[in-house]
């Protein structure tokens, strides 16, 4: 249980650094006037966040599992 939920903070941590990759690609294709880009990286941001939060509330699962609601 424990690997799992360490596995899970992994994968969130990885995928919330993707979005902040992605959100910054975001901000400057915005200032650049290229909006395509911007839009594509903006779209791109909201999916690894998605995934993130996904794996944070399958780690608290996974917590709660082993240790109870502590």
């Amino acid at each position: 249980m424990a690997k799992q939920a360490a596995d899970h903070h992994k994968k969130a941590a990885e995928h919330h650094e993707k979005a902040v990759h992605h959100h910054k690609e975001a901000s400057k294709g915005y200032e650049a006037n290229q909006h395509e880009k911007a839009a594509r990286h903006a779209h791109l941001a909201h999916g690894y966040s998605q995934q993130a939060i996904h794996h944070g509330t399958e780690a608290a699962k996974s917590h709660v599992e082993h240790h109870g609601n502590t």
